[in-house]
């Protein structure tokens, strides 16, 4: 009779055969992904051909007519029309460029980067670097909680109570947003000529407690001063200031509302990527630079964010990838006006929202169907690329600071 296998051969084969498994599970999940992506691009592309090499008495699109303007700016105006089911009088160029939907794309998340950015990243350098642990382990996870909730709550909110709410009180916004952050430095100002035993009662590590009955005061201090602040500087008529004397038109739902609940919904994602790369700096790298006489704030500068800029990077990429693609944010607060202007209060439309709402309209292999198959077509390459410029800046960035071991 054989002499049967010890049982630490047997556990060691089913230890090996399941890390092959999971080898291969892992690997199979990785080329579905990219297939997926290539199934994906294929599809758009081949949906995409008909309409610059047509078959039949159908007349090709020419790029100009999507892309291309005009030689002044009223031909621009004119040529910078996303209308494609509308009735055409006879020599009349359809309008259906997709610069204004382009246009409304950047400008949506080129606000919301605007808004979510500085935020994100202060507030994870000072929970990585200055907060108390006790706090950080709460507040971390709450913010993180944040990247759950949908869009489309996001949008409704934005939409039907936010945008509303601004317009009634457009005064008193403006005035808490310029005096938020002089409050802010007051505040700081004041504890630094406290004495020691009430600086000591107020530590930076619990700030983010213990400024919030500041913020209130502030916020409430700038909505008093709101009707003071319209009749000093603005004739007593904000609206009707930037109406008559900037010539800009406001609508309810604009680009800044959507750059805000945008930048709300994108935050948290940025906020959590560049914390983790920012806890990922090794602590004796800024024990060295404290020691050899920097402050805190020389210290993060020239040494933390330099360590950890690849996982920042990222993270920024991460919320302008999903700022780019987001769809009901934008359907709901944005008002869906395909305008090319500078003006920030007017309304705008993306790309992904016009693909939202005429895609189930368009007859599957017309005209319509197929521009608005561009249109996602054209989200998908930049999306493609700004990842993958994304990854080799990452890449690059992570190769210059690994000697310094902030590589993340």
């Amino acid at each position: 009779m054989l002499d049967s296998p010890p049982p630490t051969a047997v556990r060691r084969r089913l230890r090996q055969g399941r890390d092959r498994l999971a080898t291969a599970l892992i690997t199979a999940g990785g080329i579905g992904v990219i297939a997926a992506l290539l199934a994906i691009g294929l599809f758009l592309a081949v949906e995409v051909v008909p309409l610059f090499w047509p078959s039949g008495e159908a007349s090709a699109i020419h790029a100009e007519a999507l892309w291309g303007g005009g030689e002044t700016a009223a031909e621009d105006a004119t040529r910078h029309r996303w209308a494609p089911t509308a009735t055409l009088t006879s020599g009349e160029a359809p309008r259906i460029s997709l610069v204004p939907l382009a246009w409304g794309t950047l400008e949506a998340a080129a606000w919301a980067l605007a808004i979510a950015v500085p935020l994100a990243l202060g507030a994870a350098a000072h929970s990585s670097l200055f907060m108390s642990r006790r706090l950080r382990s709460r507040l971390k996870p709450t913010l993180e909680l944040m990247e759950a909730l949908p869009g489309v709550v996001v949008g409704f909110v934005a939409g039907l109570v936010l945008a509303p709410w601004v317009e009634r009180h457009l005064a008193e916004v403006v005035a808490c947003l310029v005096l938020l952050v002089p409050g802010l430095l007051l505040a700081g100002g004041l504890r630094s000529r406290l004495p020691a035993r009430w600086r000591e009662a107020l530590p930076l590590g619990w700030a983010g407690l213990w400024l919030v009955p500041w913020l209130a005061l502030v916020l409430a201090a700038s909505v008093w001063l709101a009707p003071w602040l319209e009749a000093l500087a603005f004739d007593g008529d904000l609206r009707r200031f930037l109406e008559l004397r900037l010539g800009l038109d406001i609508a309810v739902r604009n680009a800044l509302i959507v750059g805000a609940a945008m930048g709300f919904a994108v935050m948290p994602s940025i906020y959590a990527l560049a914390e983790d790369a920012l806890s990922g700096v090794p602590a004796s790298l800024a024990e060295g630079a404290q020691a050899l006489g920097a402050t805190r704030w020389q210290t993060l500068w020239r040494v933390v964010l330099p360590a950890a800029s690849p996982g920042i990077f990222s993270a920024v990429m991460i919320g302008a990838g999903r700022a780019v693609g987001e769809t009901m944010i934008v359907l709901m607060a944005s008002g869906n006006a395909a305008l090319m202007t500078l003006n920030p209060l007017d309304g705008l439309r993306s790309l992904a929202a016009t693909i939202a709402i005429e895609l189930p309209e368009a007859g599957p292999g017309g005209v319509h169907y197929q521009l608005l198959l561009l249109a996602a077509l054209a989200l998908f390459v930049f999306t493609f690329l700004v990842n993958t410029l994304a990854e080799l800046v990452r890449t690059r960035l992570r190769r210059r600071y690994r000697r310094l071991g902030g590589g993340s």
